[in-house]
């Protein structure tokens, strides 16, 4: 199944990554959100799981785990959508993006085997150092689901071995010591943290964090391996509810032109 996340960052231009909230307004309509998300051009889907406390995000996103929990997703929805989704579009990587207690409730081997029949590719956990690593990460890998590490600002020289142990995908970059869709970090420390970050493993960087625009999209995409854009489009679905699929896919084909073009249009 990594195959599909390897294949994704391969391609002769960087990745957009796009998340949105699995069962948001309502676990009918999160199907063709996703669609949406493809047709628009996203190289990679991150589906979050919703959970009543995710406390690395911002207003957008948490609005979103409220609006899906109180439309009754549940964690065998989120699967169900997942499988769904695979079958669709056998090529498209996808991952779950969320906390450890929906994960690890039912045990990490019901989890891993839980993804791996949905056909994803990838999971990140947002609150599991690596230190817990036992807690998912075997699990996942016995079932060749990549492990998908957080590397942040305050990832110092000292820790990034241990974040990088066992990862797999990519590393995503959090751009900001901050939650979700707050603020956006300069261009400068971007270009720093990915080459630091490239000269210490062989794992694409995807930057996250804080990117709302084509524009913002296209300068970090000249220096980065993909581009990860969740709350803008998060915010989209909150406004447009049950019709969100099209301005969904409309802002989806403008990011995936900036970032597809960037190295492009720079040169």
């Amino acid at each position: 199944m990594t195959t599909r996340l390897a294949t994704a960052f391969a391609k002769p231009h960087p990745a957009l990554v796009c998340f949105v909230t699995a069962g948001d307004p309502e676990p009918h309509h999160t199907p063709a959100i996703l669609d949406a998300l493809v047709a628009g051009g996203a190289d990679v889907i991150e589906l979050g799981m919703p959970f009543t406390d995710p406390m690395a995000d911002g207003p957008a996103i948490q609005a979103a785990n409220l609006r899906a929990l109180g439309a009754g997703t549940r964690t065998g929805d989120v699967f169900r959508i997942a499988a769904g989704f695979r079958a669709r579009h056998p090529e498209v990587p996808l991952v779950l993006m969320g906390y450890a207690n929906p994960m690890t409730t039912r045990g990490p081997e019901w989890f891993a085997a839980e993804c791996h029949a949905a056909g994803v590719d990838g999971v990140i956990c947002v609150d599991l150092p690596p230190e817990e690593d036992d807690a998912l990460g075997p699990a996942l890998r016995d079932k060749d689901i990549a492990p998908i590490r957080l590397a942040t600002p305050t990832t110092d020289a000292a820790r990034l071995p241990a974040v990088l142990e066992g990862s797999a995908g990519f590393l995503y970059y959090v751009s900001v010591a901050g939650i979700t869709g707050k603020q956006q970090a300069q261009l400068g420390s971007i270009e720093d943290a990915v080459g630091r970050l490239k000269a210490a493993t062989d794992l694409p960087v995807a930057v996250g964090f804080g990117v709302r625009t084509p524009e913002q999209a296209a300068a970090i995409a000249r220096v980065a391996d993909g581009v990860v854009v969740g709350s803008a489009l998060v915010e989209l679905v909150g406004e447009h509810g049950a019709d969100a699929a099209g301005p969904v896919r409309a802002l989806t084909a403008a990011l995936a032109q900036a970032v597809h073009s960037a190295r492009t249009v720079a040169a």
